[in-house]
């Protein structure tokens, strides 16, 4: 098994590729190792000390350090990942229902101008952002402000802002008039 490596605009963080399915329709962010339970080999990959973030993406796994350097944690996450995959073991304890819920909040008025949104997130922001190692995901729409929940690499980023500012927001503004700004949640 051949796992590549990329690395994502945050230096922090580390793309994974393991040349098979990780999640297919679905992603996790995991933020500590208590909220990796329901994933094996997020568990797996909060062993390594030094890691404090895993995204589980479709078809790649993105790991976020607090400490040490990538020379060294680099080979542990590699062996953990290809340990976790030639032992056949699930990615999840129980099988994926898609995205885990969020509750978006937007006035039931702005439906049609939250759908436009969501569909242009969806077809040009988040198969950019998975390039990177990363998801961005809708959150709410309140008075032309679109708040966004930013996961994998793009959480902490330093290019972030730029991200939003300059890519997301002047995206949705072309699109849609009605959208002045966008935030992060």
């Amino acid at each position: 098994m051949f796992i590549q490596t990329e690395a994502t605009p945050n230096p922090a963080t580390l793309k994974f590729i393991p040349g098979k399915p990780v999640l297919p329709g679905s992603t996790r962010d995991y933020r500590s190792a208590d909220e990796a339970a329901e994933s094996p080999l997020a568990e797996r990959l909060f062993s390594v000390k030094g890691v404090s973030g895993v995204f589980l993406g479709q078809d790649f796994v993105t790991v976020t350090k607090s400490g040490g350097e990538w020379q060294h944690l680099k080979p542990a996450i590699l062996g953990l990942i290809m340990e976790h995959y030639l032992a056949d073991a699930p990615v999840l304890s129980k099988p994926a229902a898609g995205d885990q819920p969020t509750d978006e909040d937007f006035d039931e008025a702005d439906k049609e101008i939250v759908s436009t949104i969501k569909e242009l997130l969806d077809t040009r922001v988040r198969p950019a952002v998975a390039q990177d190692g990363g998801d961005i995901t809708f959150q709410g729409y309140h008075d032309g402000v679109v708040f966004l929940n930013m996961k994998g690499s793009c959480s902490g980023c330093p290019s972030s802002t730029a991200t939003l500012k300059h890519g997301i927001e002047n995206l949705l503004r072309h699109f849609i008039p009605e959208v002045t700004e966008v935030r992060p949640v």
